[in-house]
C-alpha cells in the first residue's frame, strides 16, 4: 500500500496565524484516499511534498485507495484517521448509526458524467439508448438520473470499466468521470462527448473529506488545520502540479503525463475545485443547503430513510469562519 508522507525539510516560508511553529512537535494524521493515486488527489499530495502540511504543524501519511480497500471500515477500525469520500456514503453511513462527518469537499461539483456518441444532444436524448452503469452508480447517480429523464432499469447493462462496448455500439452511453475516461474515449472517437451531470443539476459534492467523531472531539485543532492546509495544497496544485504528479506517476505508472495534464485542465474548466460556492468562500468549502439538496435528491430516489438526520453527516467548524454561518 502507498504510503507518502509530508517531506522533512525546514520550510523556508513563514507560518500564518493558523500554522504551528517550526519548533512545536508535528502532529500526525493519516489520510486514505478513495482510489489509485491520480490528479483527483493532486491536493493532497502537494501539500505534503512542498511541505504545506509541515508548515501548519502537520506529519500527514497518504495512503492509496483501490477497488480492494474499504475506506469507511478503516475509518471505523481507526486504521486511518481521514479518508477520501463521497457525501451519499456519509449520509447512508449516519442512516447505520456510524459516528462519521464530513469535514470539508475538495469538490465542488461531482466529477461523474456520462459519455455518448455525436447524435446524443442532452441527457433527455437517452431515453433509446442503451446506458452502461457499475455497481456503484446503481446506488448513486442512476436513480437521480432514471427520475429526471424518465429512464428505464432496461436500459441498464452492467459498466466493466473498458471502453469497447461503448465504442462498438453507436446506440450506448457509459459513465465517466470527467477526469479520467474522457480523454481516451475522444481519441478514440473525436464525436463523443461528456455530460457532467452536476450541470444537469445534480447535487453532490466530490472528493469529500471525512473523520469520525472522536476526531472531531478529541483533535478539532488538528482537523482545522489539516482542511487550511489541504486548500492550501489544492490552490498551489492548479498552479504548478509538478512535484505531486511526479509522486502521483511514480506510485501509480497508469497516470500518464498526458492523463494529468488532461484531468488538471478539466479541473480547471469545469471548476471543480474552485467553483460555485469556493469562488468567494474558499476551497473546501460545503454548506447546509447543499447537504439538504443531496439529503433530498437521496430520499426522492428511494436511497435514504427520510428519517435520516442528515445534519449530523457534517460539520462546519472547521472551515474558515465566514463559511460556518453558511
Amino acid at each position: 500500500m502507498l504510503v507518502a508522507c509530508s517531506k522533512s525539510e525546514t520550510p523556508t516560508s513563514s507560518a500564518a496565524d493558523n500554522t504551528a511553529e517550526s519548533s512545536k512537535p508535528l502532529d500526525h494524521i493519516t489520510l486514505t484516499t478513495s482510489w489509485y493515486p491520480q490528479a483527483e488527489h493532486g491536493g493532497y499530495y502537494q501539500a505534503a511534498e512542498t511541505d504545506i502540511y509541515k508548515k501548519y504543524g502537520l506529519d500527514v501519511t497518504i495512503k492509496q485507495g483501490g477497488p480492494q480497500i474499504n475506506g469507511m471500515t478503516l475509518l471505523m477500525s481507526k486504521k486511518t484517521d481521514l479518508i477520501v469520500n463521497y457525501d451519499l456514503q456519509v449520509l447512508k453511513g449516519i442512516e447505520q448509526g456510524l459516528p462519521v462527518k464530513a469535514i470539508a469537499s475538495s469538490f465542488q461539483y461531482d466529477p461523474q458524467g456520462i459519455i455518448t456518441h455525436g447524435d446524443v444532444k442532452s441527457l433527455a436524448d437517452l431515453k433509446d439508448k442503451t446506458i452502461l452503469v457499475a455497481t456503484s452508480g446503481q446506488t448513486s447517480w442512476w436513480p437521480w438520473l432514471k427520475a429526471k429523464y424518465q429512464l428505464s432499469d432496461a436500459q441498464v447493462r452492467p459498466y466493466t470499466f473498458n471502453l469497447q462496448p461503448f465504442l462498438a455500439d453507436a446506440n450506448t452511453a457509459q459513465q465517466a468521470f470527467a477526469t479520467s475516461e474522457v480523454l481516451p474515449a475522444k481519441k478514440a472517437d473525436p464525436n463523443s462527448k461528456f455530460y457532467l451531470f452536476a450541470k444537469d443539476g445534480y447535487p453532490t459534492y466530490g472528493g469529500i473529506i471525512v473523520t469520525r467523531d472522536d476526531m472531531v472531539q478529541s483533535k478539532p485543532d488538528v482537523l482545522k488545520r489539516f482542511v487550511a492546509a489541504t486548500a492550501e495544497g489544492w490552490k498551489s496544485y492548479m498552479e504548478n502540479p509538478a512535484l505531486a504528479n511526479a509522486v502521483i506517476k511514480k506510485e501509480n505508472p497508469q497516470m500518464t503525463d498526458e492523463l494529468l495534464a488532461f484531468a488538471l485542465d478539466q479541473m480547471k474548466t469545469l471548476k471543480l475545485v474552485d467553483g460555485g460556492d469556493a469562488a468567494t468562500q474558499g476551497i473546501g468549502v460545503m454548506t447546509a443547503p447543499r447537504w439538504q439538496a443531496t439529503r433530498d435528491m437521496m430520499v426522492d430516489t428511494g436511497l435514504l430513510d427520510t428519517k435520516t438526520d442528515w445534519q449530523k453527516a457534517f460539520t462546519l467548524e472547521f472551515l474558515p469562519e465566514a463559511n460556518q454561518r453558511k
